[in-house]
């Protein structure tokens, strides 16, 4: 903290001086006056998050809301569909809440809960009480089933789960694993469909609405664990991020950072099983004391409605969600809406540039960071594309470097010292963000051996350690910063990511599959890349698209099932026996180059079918959507 206060005493110097000769600092070091006052607003956002949680009690995101909710009781906190709850509904629910947990399941403080929630209020008075106890929160992606969702238990170490009845056939699933293993399982409604699951609505709603004791929280600081956050093995086994308190609150504050204010009504349609939706979105709104509509799932056709419907003001994104808009029938109404800001990541300069164009002069807020990053960027100047600015002023603070990446081998390229190479400007290059008391890597819950691979040694010294984000960007020559692609095993497609690695074991179950290798390809229009396997049949057998488009329909979230299909005679691997994915990814889907057989989804039809130069050409030629 000493260093922020250093850091916040000079800046203020260096801004006198620059407001009396703000011309010729223009002219001489372009884009110097928004460095600068990024950069204090990120010290002062720092240091406030710091100072909260450094008090004996700590003031957490929790003591923010309460604050809120003792000010301004009947603000509303939350929308969803025709309901309203204010931040005194949002507090007495989850004093009920707690209490229950408490006094009925004998939660105490330290214990894990899971959450397996879809988009809804619960979720929010679920997350508040649990915060009230103390206890960490694990937030289970409401697609993962079987042998993944009880990995995402194990890897937390969660002995109780709160469920909704909606998912109640991945429930019924484990539930004979879970009680084999002592993990107890409560469905937050009314009544349960499930034999052996009780439904602890009522026991809640009975529950007093008074204050928990300080007690349950008296150990809490800036390091202790408050939610583990699952990402990249969506598609089978998770990796549990760790989310301290002082990080939950830091990424709450996002929001602040971009201008959020206690007027503002911010629209989010992400999962709150993510950190976008919870922690920027609710968190966010938490944080300045603003209201949050929610929905349970995005709709094109209803988005501007709902805006208007609510006086919606600041929107959330990803890439897709913004194509998906750009994508709707123009009306004559697109501009006819109170929206001042949108705040997101993975939106590319084409869809940019379109959305500005129709749907009018809404300030785009882009940012960057990964749920289990030490840091990330935020693009504070609008310029269309890019994702942030080599701020040198944040560099101090937070350093980073973008270093050669050989994509082929999957590893940094290293000189003759065995240090990394920073790439020039126009290159793409590995993101590396240095590991220190200021940027900290708190890793995977119960994966230590994941946890290292993200850490990278000897980068630019010996000796030093770099957080591996996995991501490959460039800085163009005015220091503007762009995100290029992903490296590894891992591709994004429909604003999740999908590990190939999970794919590939999932489709090995298949019976008339040898050996698949997962990869994605680039489609026109679409953000990310679309999921593509190169398939060898066991001897003497045929493809069935039928059972395989039923197999990955009930084992696969949607985003993660290949879109198409390659049968090869047999799959390259390197001399260490490694899958080969650069060549056909390269190679794509175009049936009038590869020669091998190659099948399509067909949603309609419920099949893999083949992939004629005709249904390609419609994909070209963006006619056919995916």
């Amino acid at each position: 903290m000493a260093v922020l206060a250093t850091l916040a005493a000079a800046l203020a110097g260096l801004l006198l001086l620059l407001v009396l000769v703000p011309a010729a600092t223009a002219q001489l070091v372009p884009f110097l006056w928004d460095d600068l006052v990024a950069f204090g607003t990120m010290v002062r956002s720092a240091l406030r998050c710091r100072r909260r949680l450094s008090r004996r009690p700590a003031v957490t995101l929790l003591d923010v809301f309460q604050l809120h909710a003792r000010r301004r009781p009947h603000q509303p906190l939350l929308r969803f569909q025709d309901e309203i709850y204010t931040y005194e509904d949002m507090d007495q629910r989850s004093n009920r809440a707690a209490w229950a947990l408490s006094r009925h399941l004998g939660l105490e403080s330290g214990r894990t809960v899971a959450v397996f929630l879809p988009n809804e209020p619960t979720y929010v008075w679920t997350w508040l009480a649990l915060a009230k106890l103390g206890c960490p929160m694990a937030c289970l992606n409401c697609n993962v089933r079987g042998r993944a969702l009880r990995h995402a238990l194990e890897a937390a170490q969660a002995t109780l789960v709160l469920a909704s009845p909606e998912l109640r056939e991945a429930v019924e699933e484990v539930l004979p694993d879970l009680e084999r293993d002592g993990v107890r399982v409560f469905y937050l409604s009314s009544a349960s469909p499930t034999p052996g699951v009780e439904a602890l609505l009522p026991t809640i709603e009975a529950a007093p609405d008074e204050p928990l004791p300080a007690r349950h929280r008296a150990s809490v600081t800036a390091n202790s664990k408050a939610m583990y956050i699952y990402t990249s093995g969506t598609t089978g086994l998770p990796k549990a991020a760790v989310i301290t308190e002082l990080k939950m609150m830091m990424v709450a504050s996002l929001g602040w950072m971009c201008g959020l204010r206690p007027d503002d009504v911010v629209y989010t349609t992400l999962p709150l099983y993510h950190s976008a939706g919870l922690l920027v979105g609710v968190g966010g709104c938490l944080e300045v004391g603003a209201t949050c509509v929610l929905r349970a799932k995005f709709s094109a056709s209803q988005f501007w409605a709902d805006c208007r419907r609510y006086n919606v003001s600041v929107i959330q994104y990803v890439g897709e969600l913004m194509r998906y808009l750009c994508n709707t029938p123009k009306r004559a109404d697109d501009r006819e809406h109170g929206v001042r800001m949108a705040l997101g990541n993975g939106m590319r300069a084409e869809v940019w540039k379109e959305f500005l164009r129709r749907f009018g002069p809404v300030a785009v807020w882009e940012f960057y960071g990964a749920t289990e990053g030490n840091a990330g960027f935020i693009n504070y100047t609008g310029k269309v594309g890019a994702v942030g600015r080599a701020n040198t002023f944040i560099k101090l603070f937070a350093p980073f470097e973008l270093i050669r990446y050989n994509v082929e081998e999957d590893e940094p390229v290293r000189d003759e010292r065995g240090l990394c190479i920073p790439v020039k400007a126009g290159e793409t290059g590995l993101l590396v963000v240095k590991i220190t008391k200021n940027t900290p890597f708190h890793g995977y819950a119960g994966d230590s051996q994941k946890t290292e691979k993200k850490i990278l040694r000897d980068v630019l010294a010996k000796g030093d350690v770099f957080f591996n984000s996995g991501d490959l960007l460039m800085m163009d020559h005015k220091k503007f910063i762009y995100f290029q692609d992903r490296v590894g095993d891992t591709f994004r497609w429909k604003g999740e990511n999908v590990a190939t690695t999970e794919v590939e074991a999932t489709l090995a179950l298949v019976s008339f599959i040898q050996e698949v290798n997962v990869y994605g390809v680039a489609v026109p229009g679409c953000e990310g890349r679309c999921g593509m396997a190169a398939v060898r049949l066991k001897d003497g057998a045929t493809f069935d698209g039928d059972k395989l488009y039923t197999f990955t329909r009930d084992t696969l979230p949607a985003y993660a099932a290949p879109q198409f299909i390659r049968i090869q005679d047999a799959l390259e691997i390197t001399g260490t026996f490694k899958q080969c994915k650069s060549n056909l990814v390269k190679e794509g889907f175009d049936p009038s180059v590869i020669r091998d057989r190659l099948f399509f989804r067909d949603n309609a039809r419920k099949s893999y079918v083949p992939l004629t130069p005709d249904t390609f050409a419609a994909i070209q030629d963006m006619k056919l959507s995916l």
